[in-house]
């Protein structure tokens, strides 16, 4: 039977049936294989072999070609990490929602694909990072040094643990490694940048250079009142159709709990004041002070002999300072090797708890006034302590503090009762969080609503940019459930549900009809004002001047010598405009209009006047150069990765990300 079956099934008919049954299941191993994104990445960066590159990228030689690929994991956490770096820049104006957009994606892919092209051309290039350079770069991390500024192996593993994501040392030694790599070539281009003396020279001519002008505002153009057919209207609206668009709106309904309006706690009773007297009766008294002096004598903790020899030191000194009559401020002066009291006789001022080291400390609060003990040991060597003075320490009476703890205690009830009225809320709408109405029956609770109103409309709570986000957050919108409460101020939160939503999408022109008239008109004034300045414009580049048709154009001439370049004056466009304009021929202005607010000026340059270099010291022109070389290398980097990702193949996958 065997025999028959293996007998039927050779032959060349059948080995072309089985090549044919094969090639179907090409397509369903991984595309990575062929050359294309794998299914779990969103994009692939390759290069042709460094001995073939001409090679063709088509299967399958494509096989000899070197790539690297971003995993659609590798780019989630890239761009969680960009999200909070958004939020902590932006604060309270960031969208969460608008942060999502496919814009804000390709920008974070664009990135790490630029790192994989620098990744690539580092390793085409023969770039190797050895052991030493990734264990230099690691020691000189902030995050992993001690106290001393040296490299903690604990520091190191506990950071690493604790990273977003957590790494092992191997798996960080190798993105240091694989970082290191990537920065070679750009950081060598970026150091490659210089400027020239008369590069900086010119640059400084252009920035202090002023230019004389005179501004002629033209007459206020008659609005435009001209009858406005539907066939115009019809051509407006459908050549200006991303002009006519209705926003965003949603509709809210909301519980809101503010602690201003719940009934007054009741006053609460003596014997609670009193008994939370006693508990932080701490607080109430004035810290204890001590007035005291000492002696030091400095000890080498490594060398026993020197050890024993600044105690016994300290010893005789303790014993000289506790005989009658002893001045203690005169053996400080004579043997105290504190540098910071000895010519005072030793003296530290007022000491409070938490001032000194523990042991110091210790005995410094255990001592009489009057009292001299010693030798104590710290850090610092031996010290033999004086205590001159106390102060401080006394607590106040209950009666002097009462409408104070009354008043804390008022406080913390309503908080409390707060909090409990908060959470019984929220535990009600946890129960069905599709629904406002019943938790807030059972509380007593108004359901009030707002809307509908768009992000630029919103008023009353939803002007709160926390309600704000959350109203038009996907969550929201799209599944209906009650949002978590949202603090409006101190006990004061709200839970909002959105009933109703409308996307963007175009205005009809039956609603829009009155703002498409209201454009067509406004084009038409436009229009009359630019056909109006332009025939003054025509004047005077025929030879007339501003004064000789200030007349007769009813123009309002401002003259405005030595206009400075680097400020935004007399507004940031006109400055922008003058300083564009063609330097003026001899005894002939540079003519030119720009639109400001709606209304078009014309502006006349009658003199040029560069910068002068001998007025910029010496540092600042040093400091231009350093700064201009820097732009100068970190162009050349970015033209090197531009011209790195034309040589090499960049295929991406959108609906991945």
């Amino acid at each position: 039977m065997l025999q028959k079956l293996r007998d039927k099934t050779s032959g060349w008919i059948v080995t072309v049936i089985l090549g044919l049954l094969m090639i179907p299941f090409l397509f369903v191993i991984d595309s990575s294989y062929l050359g294309g994104v794998g299914s779990q990445n969103v994009a692939k960066v390759a290069a042709p072999p460094t001995w073939w590159k001409s090679a063709p990228s088509w299967w399958p030689v494509s096989f000899l070609w070197q790539h690297h690929e971003i995993s659609s994991n590798d780019f989630r956490v890239r761009f969680e990490q960009a999200r909070q770096q958004a939020r902590q820049e932006q604060g309270e104006d960031f969208d969460p929602r608008q942060f999502e957009s496919t814009e804000s994606k390709l920008a974070v892919l664009d990135q790490m694909i630029d790192e994989q092209v620098v990744r690539l051309a580092g390793e085409q290039s023969g770039i190797v990072i050895g052991d030493g350079a990734v264990r230099e770069y690691i020691a000189s991390i902030p995050a992993f040094l001690d106290a001393d500024g040296k490299f903690n192996q604990d520091n190191y593993r506990i950071a690493l643990a604790s990273g977003n994501p957590p790494r092992t040392p191997t798996q960080f030694e190798a993105l240091v490694r694989e970082s290191i790599q990537q920065s070679i070539i750009p950081s060598a281009l970026q150091r490659s940048g210089f400027t020239t003396q008369s590069e900086a020279e010119r640059l400084m001519k252009l920035l202090g250079e002023t230019r004389d002008v005179e501004l002629a505002a033209l007459p206020e153009t008659p609005a435009d009142t001209a009858e406005v057919t539907d066939a115009q209207i019809k051509q407006w609206y459908d050549s200006h159709t991303k002009d006519f668009r209705q926003p965003e709106t949603v509709s809210l309904e909301y519980v809101e709990i503010n602690g201003a309006n719940l009934p007054a706690a009741a006053a609460a009773d003596e014997a609670t004041l009193r008994k939370r007297y006693q508990d932080e009766k701490a607080r109430f008294a004035t810290p204890e002070q001590r007035l005291a002096s000492h002696i030091l004598i400095t000890a080498d903790g490594s060398d026993p002999a020197k050890l024993k020899a600044a105690e016994e030191k300290a010893t005789r000194i303790a014993a000289e300072a506790k005989a009658p009559g002893a001045d203690f401020a005169a053996l400080a002066k004579a043997n105290s090797e504190d540098p910071g009291s000895k010519d005072t006789g030793g003296d530290l001022g007022w000491v409070e708890h938490g001032a000194m080291v523990k042991p110091f400390e210790d005995a410094l609060f255990a001592m009489k006034t009057g009292e001299v003990v010693g030798p104590v040991k710290t850090e610092f060597g031996y010290h033999v302590l004086k205590l001159r003075e106390t102060k401080g320490g006394e607590g106040r009476a209950f009666e002097d503090v009462r409408d104070q703890l009354a008043a804390e205690q008022l406080k913390a009830d309503t908080d409390r009762v707060f909090t409990e009225l908060s959470g019984r809320l929220v535990d009600l709408v946890y129960k069905n969080p599709t629904s406002l109405e019943g938790p807030a029956k059972d509380m007593s609770l108004p359901v009030q609503t707002l809307g509908p109103f768009t992000r630029a409309t919103a008023s009353g709570i939803a002007a709160n940019p926390a309600v704000l986000r959350a109203a038009f957050s996907d969550i929201l919108t799209q599944d209906g459930t009650v949002s978590d409460p949202i603090e409006l101020g101190p006990n004061h939160n709200v839970m909002i549900r959105v009933t109703e939503h409308s996307p963007e999408q175009a205005l009809p022109l039956a609603k829009a009809r009155e703002q498409v008239i209201a454009a067509i008109h406004a084009d038409r004034t436009r229009q009359a004002s630019e056909k109006a300045v332009d025939a003054v414009l025509a004047k005077l580049k025929a030879g007339q001047t501003l004064q000789a048709l200030a007349t007769s154009d009813q123009l309002q001439i401002s003259p405005l010598p030595g206009l400075p370049r680097t400020q935004p004056v007399p507004t940031p466009e006109i400055n922008r405009a003058v300083f564009s304009a063609p330097l003026p021929a001899e005894g002939k202005p540079s003519y030119g209009k720009v639109a400001v607010q709606g209304r078009y000026v014309i502006y006349a340059v009658s003199k040029v006047t560069p910068g002068n270099v001998a007025e910029v010291d010496a540092a600042q022109q040093q400091q231009l150069k350093e700064q201009l070389s820097q732009i100068d290398g970190m162009a050349a980097a970015k033209a090197y990765v531009e011209a790195m990702r034309k040589h090499f193949k960049v295929q991406t996958e959108e609906a991945n990300l």
